[in-house]
């Protein structure tokens, strides 16, 4: 089994105000970045099927040459065997369409085809889950989304899968697809692994890429856009059809909470604190008692 998860580097918003340019484009270059959080639970359901089926996790990004360590990030926090960082100058400021033009492009230019490919929901800055469906256009494999529960059965060569219906976590559908396919996983996935051979598997693999993440350029593989064989006309900012009319700034949040200082030997002012604090105690209480 091959598995591909596509992940993408987002603005720390815990750093503050991120850095637009005059054009609206958000400044990567001045933006602290993190790994996508929705592409974490895409990274669970790769290696949950690497564990069941072993094989290899592969994790490919398109961005600047700061996206090396959002690529060592997704290796340390939860697991892949190599990395593939898609990057130069003519990618820059690409919409999800040429995004997903060079990611497919990418893609075909493995080895083989990959048995999985897996995608996060959304991204946290521009939020509009394009990325992994236009991936799947362009590489012509079925997709399914909002997907919480998965398994494959090699034989057949089909993936079966459990996915919310609309987002509702109340309604839960089965579906069937053959395989290669690509999986968008819902915040709502939580990997499985039902045999005690299943857990020591999978903590074996987290100690082993752990202990390869800090070498992580050792699997690491960069391709720009003559490697991928790219025209720069259809790739990038000349690439993209998506015209940004505006952008609102994100709020720097405040540098310090309201707190009520309360000194202990002030009798009064810690009564006052016990009366606001209680009806959360009795609460706990009572459900302890339950």
């Amino acid at each position: 089994m091959h598995t591909v998860v596509l992940t993408k580097g987002v603005p720390d918003f815990r750093e503050g105000q991120v850095s637009f340019d005059e054009d609206g484009h958000l400044e990567r270059g001045k933006t602290p970045t993190v790994m996508n959080p929705n592409d974490k639970h895409a990274l669970r359901g790769a290696l949950q099927t690497k564990v069941r089926h072993g094989g290899t996790v592969s994790v490919m990004s398109m961005g600047p040459p700061g996206y090396k360590e959002v690529l060592q990030e997704a290796m340390e926090s939860v697991y892949a065997d190599d990395l593939y960082l898609l990057s130069d100058r003519e990618m820059a400021a690409a919409d999800t369409w040429a995004t997903a033009i060079t990611l497919t492009t990418g893609i075909e230019k493995l080895d083989e085809m990959p048995d999985l490919l897996f995608a996060g929901f959304k991204t946290a800055d521009g939020e509009t889950g394009h990325t992994g469906p236009q991936t799947a256009w362009g590489l012509d494999i079925p997709m399914v989304t909002h997907v919480v529960a998965l398994d494959v059965d090699e034989e057949s060569e089909t993936v079966r899968v459990k996915r919310l219906v609309e987002g509702d976590i109340e309604e839960i559908e089965t579906v069937e697809a053959p395989m290669p396919a690509l999986i968008v996983m819902d915040p709502e996935f939580e990997p499985s692994y039902r045999t005690a051979g299943e857990r020591l598997t999978h903590k074996d693999l987290r100690a082993d890429t752990q202990e390869r993440a800090p070498d992580f350029e050792d699997d690491l593989t960069v391709w720009n856009h003559e490697a991928l064989n790219l025209d720069p006309d259809f790739i990038g900012l000349d690439g993209s059809p998506t015209i940004v009319e505006s952008v609102d700034p994100i709020p720097k949040p405040p540098a310090e909470r309201e707190a009520t200082m309360v000194d202990a030997d002030d009798a009064e002012g810690m009564e006052s604190v016990l009366e606001e604090l209680q009806p959360h105690a009795a609460g706990a209480s009572e459900a302890a008692g339950d």
